[in-house]
């Protein structure tokens, strides 16, 4: 038996040699000799000890067949049937769902027992069989305060929050434990009301609160935003004599920073006499969320000692925050000082490395990664999926996907997304609909594919199919929806998305916000679009510029110009390349309009001394309404002139090709038109074909020129045709 012990504990070793489980297995084997010289010591209490450990141990690891040879040798030693090794051996086969070995524990026991009875009732709850755990619970002969306290915190995490306050004003323990288990199950039912009168309610009874009640009613100070509550339960602390507490200033430091209380977090931070891992990762969120990467950096080296943990959330909070190429040099520096990452780091430096397209560095660690045996899984395969995508390379994507044995959500839409983001959009489709459990991401990423090549009616269908299938859309989802309307300039189903928005909450947000305002805006609803915009509590660079770009492309040059000064007046955002760009192109079509009135009143030599004047670049419209002037009024020698400067700019602004040669057309110069069209030809240039659309329904038609490709073409051509004869008779 302890040769087949140690050989699996050798294999375990093996498979995971560089993983943090390894240094737990050297500490498994040297406990599991210390047996053997204890046992032989006649040392019992200290060999029921370690055996009761190292059962704790298989349990916390999932190491079922090591708990299996351990039972085994313990039923050798007669020790099997002891009290405190039966429970741990119950709870272990409980925790693994061995139905054959808790029913032989089971009969160990021979009738009632308290312990048991309640490691019954837990192991029911966590099995989600909460009427089976409510009757044991009520067979009981006689129950104990772990017995209330388990039955009432199991229900109110299953959501049945009335059936665990009847326990609960049934429980006659009444302890600190039971009323904060209540407490917290409240809270994380979204109960933060109930909750705090819970609280309310403790302190009456004469109950004082310990470190966790404390740390659960801030949670729910952070749940309701109430400061001043916070402020309030902070003198219950300093009352209760907890300041000091680890786990407690934690906890005020994240409710200060929730709730914008930056200075307090950072003195409460400051004032910590002991400080943990969470305290310096709460601290260095504070920084990362307020852009101020080189001061989360400074924190970070301060620390009087890091770990795995610490080196992981660094890594993270700097991949997460875009920060790619700096997540990538810590991970390095975390190597060379021999700590070992974690699922969770491997999974963030994969991510860095996905965001700067490295794929060959990704690969070094994907080979690394299948050394230790940790390609599969769920986290650390969705990040290499999204690697291998975002690097083109779908088809090595494809093979780390197919690897992964237990496939989450995650992985599914790592997929499909990386499908779309390569535009495979029929291989994301067929993908999409084999995903077992679908969630917002999943509908997200298909909509986000169609969008990116512009498949903008695929895109909108997808959506009606979310819809119907019941998935709620998310904020994502409305953006890419909204941004598809605007392509389309498609009023009704922005509306309809409008709509959709609102039930669910979204207005307010400021990428839902935007969106709006481009959509009405690029539909020509302006005024829908100012109303949006003038409601956003908050407004950032993108908003101001679909505003400005709004107005400006909707004719109101004025007020956009005003807009674009207020900007600069009322808010302390500087005026990015895009918002100058659009200001530029603005100002580009008021000069042209001018050159066109003056070239059409026959005032040649004037307009073109007012191109000449102007404060930037003349666009090719300008140089081609003073062009049609010339044609107009018969000025061959300025014609001449125009044509050599329209014909140089072209050069760079391709589309100009196109009018260059209608107006050699319009003026008989076939020759030129010919030499025009060559040289597109030789350049790879072509026009963009002409497209008309109509919405009906909320459903948009698209039609080009000589286009097919519309299901019901034959009827539409059929109509026209009809349409074409009844004229001709008319006019005949």
């Amino acid at each position: 038996m302890s040769s087949y012990y140690f050989g699996k504990v050798e294999e375990l070793e093996k498979a995971h040699r560089e993983s943090s489980l390894v240094e737990k297995l050297f500490r498994v084997r040297n406990m599991f000799s210390t047996l053997f010289s204890i046992y032989s010591r006649k040392s019992l209490k200290a060999l029921i000890r370690k055996s009761v450990t190292l059962l704790e141990f298989y349990t916390n690891e999932r190491l079922i067949n090591h708990g299996n040879a351990l039972h085994c040798h313990l039923i050798k030693m007669g020790l099997s049937s002891q009290k405190y090794i039966a429970v741990k051996l119950l709870i272990m086969y409980l925790d693994s769902r061995k139905s054959f070995e808790i029913d032989q524990m089971l009969k160990e026991f021979n009738g009632f027992n308290l312990v048991v009875q309640n490691c019954l009732i837990t192991a029911n709850l966590q099995w989600g069989k909460v009427i089976d755990a409510c009757r044991l619970f009520d067979e009981m002969p006689e129950r104990n305060e772990v017995s209330w306290t388990s039955l009432i915190s199991g229900l109110l995490k299953h959501g049945n929050v009335n059936e665990a306050m009847v326990y609960f004003e049934r429980n006659p323990f009444s302890n600190v434990f039971t009323w904060t288990a209540t407490i917290n199950g409240l809270v994380q039912n979204r109960l933060s009301f109930q909750a705090m009168r819970l609280c309310k309610k403790m302190l009456q009874s004469g109950v004082l609160p310990n470190d966790i009640t404390f740390t659960t009613i801030i949670r729910t100070c952070v749940e309701l935003s109430d400061l001043g509550l916070g402020k309030s339960v902070l003198g219950l602390i300093v009352k209760a004599g907890f300041e000091n507490n680890v786990c407690v200033s934690n906890s005020l430091v994240t409710l200060f920073l929730r709730l914008g209380e930056i200075d307090s977090a950072r003195k409460t931070f400051d004032r910590m006499e002991e400080k943990d891992v969470v305290s310096w990762t709460t601290i260095l969120d504070m920084y990362v969320e307020m852009g101020d990467l080189r001061e989360a950096r400074r924190m970070f080296d301060e620390m009087p000692e890091r770990n795995e943990v610490t080196w992981s959330a660094i890594i993270a909070r700097f991949s997460q925050s875009g920060n790619a190429e700096e997540a990538v040099k810590l991970f390095q520096q975390m190597v060379r000082h021999s700590f070992k990452p974690n699922v969770s780091c491997y999974s963030s430096v994969i991510s860095a490395l996905a965001t700067l397209e490295a794929l060959q560095a990704g690969m070094n660690i994907h080979a690394h990664i299948l050394k230790i045996g940790m390609e599969i899984n769920v986290f650390v395969g969705s990040s290499l999926i999204d690697l291998y995508c975002k690097c083109g390379n779908t088809k090595d994507g494809r093979l780390v996907f197919d690897e992964i044995p237990e496939k989450n959500v995650v992985c599914w839409n790592s997929m499909v997304s990386g499908y779309g983001f390569n535009a495979q959009l029929e291989k994301a489709t067929e993908l999409f609909n084999q995903i077992p459990h679908k969630n917002n991401i999943s509908w997200n990423s298909l909509i986000a594919g169609h969008l990116g090549i512009e498949n903008f009616n695929e895109a909108l269908q997808v959506f009606d199919e979310m819809i119907l299938s019941g998935e709620q859309p998310n904020k994502s989802t409305f953006s890419s929806i909204l941004k598809t309307c605007a392509s389309l300039a498609s009023l009704e189903r922005g509306k309809y998305a409008h709509t959709k928005a609102l039930k669910l909450g979204f207005q307010h947000d400021i990428f839902v916000g935007t969106a709006l305002v481009d959509m009405y805006a690029k539909s020509g609803s302006i005024e829908s679009s100012r109303k949006i915009f003038k409601r956003m509590p908050t407004k950032n660079e993108v908003v101001w510029t679909a505003m400005i770009q709004g107005l400006a492309e909707n004719g109101f040059a004025e007020e956009s110009l005003r807009l674009f000064e207020e900007m600069e007046k009322k808010s302390s955002i500087a005026p990015n390349e895009l918002i100058l760009l659009f200001m530029a192109s603005g100002d580009e079509r008021h000069y042209t309009s001018v050159v066109d009135m003056l070239s059409r009143s026959g005032r040649l030599f004037e307009a073109e001394e007012f191109i000449k004047s102007m404060p930037l670049e003349p666009e090719a419209n300008a140089w081609a309404a003073l062009l049609s002037g010339c044609k107009t009024f018969g000025n061959e020698t300025l014609a001449g002139r125009v044509a050599e400067k329209l014909s140089g700019i072209v050069e760079t602004k391709p589309g100009g090709y196109v009018l260059l040669s209608n107006i050699y057309a319009s003026e008989g110069r076939w020759k030129d038109v010919m030499s025009t069209r060559n040289l597109m030809n030789q350049k790879g240039i072509k026009k963009s074909g002409g497209c008309s659309w109509i919405e009906l329904r909320n459903q948009v038609h698209l039609f080009y020129s000589q286009d097919e490709t519309h299901t019901q073409s034959n009827e539409i051509y059929w109509v026209l045709q009809l349409f074409n004869s009844e004229i001709q008779s008319h006019l005949n």
